[in-house]
């Protein structure tokens, strides 16, 4: 009889997490389980829809004369994104990379308390770094994106009976390095396979 292996501790939910962000050529924090510091800047609650992580990839087939399947395949497209919805509409860093406004014009004015800006018809390339985190007990992922952009972005639903939030889309760019997403992650140690 097969005996199926399987091990619980290899499995990872998404029971908690966070999102920051900072200039591009930040230093990536060094583990999902630290706090990030200064240059980073927390993107603060995210919605219950947690972090999606997405591959979009292309290839082209090439399959011989003579026969029904490809016998090689090239990746012509690979592309990364991270999506999230943003809770916390009303945090000076969220609302700069939803506007893609630098968060110092964000400032609300002294005599009145009223923070002012205006949406541009061409709007300007808003790159950044980009630390995802996402923790189940001692395991955790962490995605650093040494240099990213909101590539989408939803709609936005002001209702009494649902939270307004931001859904952003980033899509990583390759570095000077020629990498999209860099991942540093504490997992526990897949134990030797015996064959029992």
């Amino acid at each position: 009889m097969v005996n199926i292996t399987r091990a619980a501790d290899l499995t990872i939910i998404g029971a908690n997490g966070g999102g920051w962000t900072a200039d591009v050529g930040a230093t990536a924090p060094t583990s999902p389980l630290t706090q990030p510091v200064s240059p980073w800047e927390p993107l603060g609650a995210i919605s219950d829809d947690g972090l999606v992580y997405g591959f979009d990839e292309d290839s082209q087939e090439f399959t011989p004369w003579g026969l029904t399947s490809p016998f090689r395949t090239q990746i012509t497209k690979s592309v990364r994104t991270f999506q999230v919805t943003l809770w916390e509409t009303a945090r000076t860093t969220v609302q700069s990379i939803m506007y893609r406004i630098p968060a110092a014009d964000l400032a609300p004015d002294e005599g009145s308390g009223l923070t002012s800006f205006a949406e541009t018809a061409s709007p300007t390339p808003d790159r950044r770094a980009w630390w995802f985190a996402v923790i189940d007990g001692d395991t955790a992922r962490g995605f650093y994106v040494p240099q990213g952009e909101i590539s989408d972005r939803s709609d936005v639903t002001f209702k009494q009976d649902e939270m307004a939030g931001y859904e952003i889309t980033i899509t990583a760019y390759p570095d000077d390095a020629g990498n999209t997403v860099y991942h540093t992650d504490k997992l526990p140690a897949t134990p030797v396979y015996t064959g029992s």
